[in-house]
């Protein structure tokens, strides 16, 4: 009795387009001839009609760069097809190193003087003080067990959820993303408490006890 054969290729139509399901068990090589296959088979006969976007998931496979290319090229060389996007679960050791700089907490113990720049991809726990004329700047939040006298930069990257904490908050400036902020006066020269710098529902940075961090961002929990 004659086995069916397996399908490697799953054509799926949906609003945005193609999607096709690449199956990532089986060999580059015969993934291909079978793509070209029902590609051929379900070929619009004009080529003049509108251009379809395809989607490709290739699920656990990796696709080097020159393969990527030739699925690019296969899809394009077909009537009206171009490719929009391709997702797969697999990403390179320098993706995935670029992903924990810019998700890890990096510790720095020292004093950031006049003039000095401190700048790290991810959240900075800042274990010292940042004098005046000195910037502290990261990609996600700024935690400073000291003084911050200086610039404080979050969010540099766009993320307006990025929050700056501080034992003191006594900044030059402060910024979150793209939004600035000078901290408020206060009448006493020093706080008692820790206190964080947040982006509101009105895009405004706000000064308040850290306390509040707990119900305003959540996510700071990993």
């Amino acid at each position: 009795m004659n086995r069916q054969k397996q399908s490697y290729v799953t054509i799926k139509g949906t609003k945005d387009g193609l999607t096709l399901h690449l199956d990532d068990t089986c060999s580059y090589d015969d993934l291909i001839a079978e793509l070209e296959e029902k590609l051929t088979v379900n070929e619009p006969k004009e080529s003049d009609g509108p251009l379809v976007s395809v989607h490709l998931k290739v699920g656990n496979r990796y696709l080097t760069p020159k393969q990527e290319e030739e699925l690019r090229a296969l899809i394009r060389g077909k009537n009206n097809l171009v490719v929009q996007s391709i997702d797969s679960n697999v990403i390179t050791k320098e993706e995935a190193l670029q992903w924990k700089r810019k998700t890890e907490i990096v510790s720095v113990s020292k004093i950031v003087r006049s003039g000095q720049v401190l700048h790290v991809q991810g959240d900075l726990l800042l274990i010292g003080d940042v004098n005046p004329g000195g910037t502290v700047i990261a990609g996600g939040n700024i935690f400073i067990l000291g003084a911050l006298r200086g610039i404080a930069h979050a969010g540099y990257y766009g993320n307006k959820d990025a929050v700056i904490a501080a034992s003191i908050m006594k900044p030059m400036q402060l910024r979150i993303s793209d939004v600035m902020s000078r901290a408020p006066d206060y009448k006493t020269d020093e706080r008692n408490e820790m206190e964080c710098a947040y982006i509101d529902d009105d895009n405004q940075i706000v000064v308040d006890r850290l306390q509040l961090l707990t119900h305003l961002r959540p996510n700071l929990s990993r």
